[in-house]
C-alpha cells in the first residue's frame, strides 16, 4: 500500500516526466557493455571495444581515455585509493588505473571472461564475476593484489553487488539462482532459486533495507529479501534488461531494456516490500546498459544505430543487426 508520502514522489515524478534530453556521439565503432558514472569524480566511463572512453558528466564532453585492453565490460571506482578498475576479455583480466592520470597502473590476470565488476567500499576489494571460469575474484583495491577466489560456481555468473556489511550477491544467469557469498573468504552462505525469474541479469541493491533488485531477461523485475531470500515484490519489464540502478535518495529503480524499441522503466520503493511503476521511457533499440548519475539525477544509456542483420548461415543462423558505421553515442536520459 503506497503511503500519502509517497503517492505525492509520484506524482511529482510523473508531473516532470523523464524524456531523452540528449545524445553524446563518441567517436569509432564498435560494441560497448556497462558504463559507469562516478558521481563524486564528475566521469563517465564507457566501455567501447578496446578502450574505455571518458567524460567529463558536466561539460558531456570527453577527456580521454584508457587504452591497453581487448572487449572491455565494466568499471569499477575505488575513489579513496585513487583507483579505477576494469574487467576485459583478454583472455580475462583486471586493467587497473589511476582515476587523476588516466594511465594505466597494473593488470591482473583473473579468470576468462570477467564481466561484472564491482569495488565495495566497506572490505576494499575489488570483485569480478568471470563466467568464462564460472568463479568470482576478489582484490585488494590498494594493493592490486588477488586475495581470494571462489571454488567452480558450476554455472554462468553474471551480475553482482556487495551490502556493505560483508556479503556479495551474485547472480547465476543459466541457473536461475542467486548466491548469498562471504566477501572475506568468498564462501557461498546461500542459494536461493528465483522463480519467475529467467536469466537473471542485472542487479543492485537497497543496502538500508538489504533488499535486493533483478532484471530478468525472462521479461521481470524481481525484488528479494537479502537476509531471507525470499521475492517480495515482482513487476514486468521490457525485453532485452542488462542493467539497473537504484537510487536510494529518491528511492527510485532505473531499470534498462535494450529489446524491442528500447525502454528505461522507473520504479518507485513505495516501502521495503512494495513497489509501484512511474513511468516507461522510450530510449532506443540496443540501449541495454545505462548508469546513474547520482547528483543530478540524469541516466546515461549506451546506443548505436542498427541495421539489418546479415543473412543466415549454418554456423549463426539467427545473425544480430548490423551497427551502422559513425553512429555509437550516450543518451541522457532527464526530467
Amino acid at each position: 500500500m503506497k503511503t500519502a508520502a509517497a503517492s505525492v514522489v509520484l506524482l511529482l515524478l510523473a508531473a516532470g516526466g523523464y524524456h531523452v534530453v540528449k545524445r553524446m556521439p563518441i567517436a569509432g565503432d564498435g560494441g560497448w557493455d556497462y558504463i559507469t558514472a562516478d558521481t563524486e569524480g564528475r566521469r563517465l566511463y564507457v566501455p567501447h571495444g578496446g578502450e574505455v572512453v571518458v567524460l567529463d558528466l558536466d561539460a558531456a564532453a570527453t577527456i580521454g581515455k584508457v587504452t591497453g585492453a581487448t572487449d572491455v565490460h565494466g568499471v569499477a571506482v575505488a575513489r579513496d585509493v585513487g583507483r579505477g578498475f576494469i574487467s576485459a576479455t583478454d583472455p580475462g583480466s583486471v586493467t587497473i588505473f589511476d582515476l587523476k592520470t588516466l594511465a594505466v597502473v597494473e593488470k591482473v590476470r583473473v579468470g576468462d571472461d570477467p564481466n561484472g565488476i564491482i569495488y565495495d567500499p566497506k572490505s576494499k576489494r575489488v570483485f569480478s564475476a568471470d563466467r568464462g571460469s564460472k568463479r568470482m575474484t576478489a582484490i585488494d583495491a590498494k594493493t592490486g593484489k588477488i586475495v581470494a577466489t571462489t571454488v567452480d560456481l558450476a554455472g554462468r555468473t553474471e551480475h553482482l553487488a556487495a551490502d556493505g556489511n560483508g556479503h556479495v550477491f551474485l547472480n547465476m544467469q543459466d541457473l536461475g539462482t542467486l548466491l548469498k557469498i562471504d566477501a572475506s573468504d568468498l564462501k557461498i552462505l546461500e542459494t536461493w532459486p528465483l522463480p519467475g525469474c529467467g536469466q537473471p541479469s542485472s542487479m543492485d541493491i537497497d543496502r538500508a533495507h538489504t533488499r535486493v533488485f533483478i532484471g530478468c531477461r525472462s521479461g521481470s523485475l524481481v525484488v528479494v529479501n537479502g537476509a531471507s531470500g525470499k521475492i517480495v515484490a515482482t513487476h514486468p519489464i521490457g525485453p532485452g534488461v542488462d542493467a539497473l540502478e537504484f537510487d536510494s535518495a529518491k528511492g527510485l529503480i532505473f531499470v534498462s531494456t535494450g529489446g524491442g524499441d528500447g525502454v528505461l522503466s522507473i520504479f518507485h520503493e513505495d516501502s521495503a516490500d512494495a513497489y509501484s511503476l512511474v513511468e516507461n521511457v522510450k530510449t532506443l533499440p540496443g540501449a541495454r546498459t545505462m548508469a546513474l548519475d547520482h547528483k543530478t539525477g540524469m541516466v546515461y544509456l549506451p546506443v548505436a544505430d542498427v541495421g539489418p542483420a546479415a543473412a543466415p548461415t549454418a554456423e549463426n543462423q539467427r545473425p544480430r543487426r548490423r551497427l551502422v558505421p559513425g553512429t555509437f553515442s550516450v543518451l541522457a536520459v532527464g526530467q
